[in-house]
This record gives C-alpha cells, structure tokens and sequence, in this order.
C-alpha cells in the first residue's frame, strides 16, 4: 500500500475502513440481519416499481413521487451496504480514493434527495386534500418531471462541494477510517490542513437544504390538519387523513432514525463510538426497507397491484 505523502494528495491511493474500532466482533452477528434488511430493502422496493410499472391504475403522479423515492432508496443501499458487508464476510477495508469520494457525494446527496421528495409529496397531499378540484391541473406528470429534475439540481448542486472539498485537502498521516463508510467527518479528519471551512460548508448546506424541507413539510400538514377540521361530513375527515397517514409514517421514519442519528453524533463524548457507526449504517436501511411496506398495506390500489403481480407470476409457473 501506498503510504500517505507531506506534500499531495495523489500518494494516497486507497483508504482503510475500520468498522467499529472498539467492539470489532459486533460484526459477525451484525452481518446476518444487515443482510436480511439489505434484501429486504431491494425485494420490496424493486416489487413496488415493477407493480406501479405494470398496473395502469397506479400511473398517477402520486405512485411516480414513489416510484422515485424507490429508487432513491435502492442507489442508497447500493452504495453503501455491500460494502459493509464485504468488510464484514471478506474483510475488504480497502476503498479507494475517488470511490471514497464518490460514496461521500452519493451518501450525501441522495439524502437531500429524499428529504426533498418528502416535501414534493407533502405539498402533493396538500392540494389533493386543500384544493382537490384544482388538484388534477396542478398536479401533472409534467409537475412530476419539474420536481425530480429540481430534487436532483438541487441538492447536486448544493453538495456536491462536500466531497470536492474533502478530496483537495492534504492526508499526511493515517489513513485508517473509522467508520464502515467514508462520511465527511470521519475522512477530513485524517488530513493535516484545518477542516474548519469544509465542516462549516456540509453543516450549513445540510441543515438550510433538510431545514428548509421539514418547514414546508410542517407548513403543508398544518393547512391539511386546518382543512380537515372543517370538514363536517360524517366519517369524511378520517378518510382524508388516512390518504395522508402512509406519507406521514414514511416522514417519521426517515426523520426520527435522523434525529436519533445527530443526537447520538453531538453527544459522542457520552456515547461509545461504534453507536453513530451502526446508526449510520442503520439509518441507509430501515426507511428504504420499511418505504415500500407501508404504502404496499396501507393504500388499497398498491396492494391490489401486488396481488396481481404474484397471479402473474403465478400463472407463468
């Protein structure tokens, strides 16, 4: 191996990962249901894009926004878990510098990505239950391919300097990683050159674009819950509010295993290493595992479409 230069950058050709640093035997017993999740995460997802692909009931804006926080889901775990359980099976802790890169901008991006479709499909429910005449007019397929162009500009965009940043400073010392993945935080930290700006940058372009979504989220809920207060219709009101209750949850996940994530991160003096580890690894496997499970039990239409996929599928046995 290549050892790390004074002077560049370029010498250093790969970095070590070391997942978790202080309890290194929590990876046999992890290994097992990581890989049950991982699957988990990539059957259902997959089975929730061919059911919407085949079932013309389902091509209506609303299935594409899940459609595309599917494959948000899939790139995710792509990314990130296969290489964790290489570490974990094989012991490969080799990754190299521009795939470390990559995985950072990746880990990062799509993130944003799927905060930000949280808010389209918000903003989604909001004029489905806030302004339901004006609802097929506004929301359109053409509607559909703006937002996914504008969540992937914009967060491409705004954090692609992240792993830019990162990969220009100087590593002059170690080059062990610890961690199962190649976050910001743990990489810059191995370089010789103050990380100040490139800390402040990830901090500040994280919190305005996630920020930014959950205030508009909270806003699109706040005028749904005020509508259906006014609904009078027996039985209506809980109608409405179901139509949002999948959407909702999917919000609680994402968000909770979230804040789990940061509390854990800004207490790490009180908390053992190897926790943020895992709840990283974590938080890039219960959403997209449990995504699709949701919608496919609590909307009608998703179901029935799965039941004929598995006819068909069936039939052709």
């Amino acid at each position: 191996m290549t050892s790390p230069s004074n002077d560049s950058t370029a010498s250093v050709s790969e970095f070590l990962l070391i997942c978790f640093p202080n309890y290194q035997s929590w990876q046999h017993w992890l290994s097992l249901p990581l890989s049950l999740l991982f699957l988990l995460a990539m059957g259902s997802n997959a089975t929730l894009l061919i059911t919407i692909r085949l079932e013309a009931s389902l091509h209506e804006p609303m299935y594409y926004l899940l459609s595309f926080l599917s494959l948000l889901d899939m790139v995710l775990c792509l990314t990130v878990i296969p290489k964790v359980l290489a570490i974990f099976w094989f012991d490969l802790r080799a990754i190299s510098f521009s795939a470390c890169f990559l995985q950072m901008f990746i880990m990062n991006c799509f993130l944003a990505m799927e905060s930000c479709t949280f808010m389209v499909m918000a903003y989604d429910r909001y004029v489905a239950i806030c302004h339901p005449l004006r609802y097929p007019s506004i929301i359109t397929d053409q509607f559909v391919v703006r937002a996914s162009v504008f969540i992937m500009a914009r967060n491409a965009l705004f954090l692609l300097p992240v792993p830019v940043l990162s990969s220009r400073l100087r590593y002059c010392a170690e080059n062990i990683i610890k961690n199962c993945i190649c976050t910001n935080l743990s990489v810059s930290k191995l370089s010789c050159d103050d990380i100040t700006f490139n800390q402040l940058y990830q901090f500040v372009a994280a919190w305005t674009l996630l920020g930014s979504d959950l205030i508009l989220i909270v806003l699109s809920y706040s005028f749904i819950l005020k509508a259906v207060l006014k609904i009078k219709a027996e039985g209506a009101a809980a109608k409405a509010l179901s139509t949002c209750g999948s959407h909702f949850i999917l919000i609680l996940f994402f968000s909770t295993v979230l804040l789990v994530l940061v509390i854990t991160n800004l207490a790490r003096k009180r908390i053992p290493p190897d926790v943020p580890i895992l709840l990283n690894i974590l938080h890039h496997l219960i959403p997209p595992a449990l995504n699709p499970i949701v919608y496919g039990v609590r909307t009608k239409e998703i179901k029935q479409g799965i039941q004929k996929l598995l006819r068909r599928l069936h039939e052709v046995k």
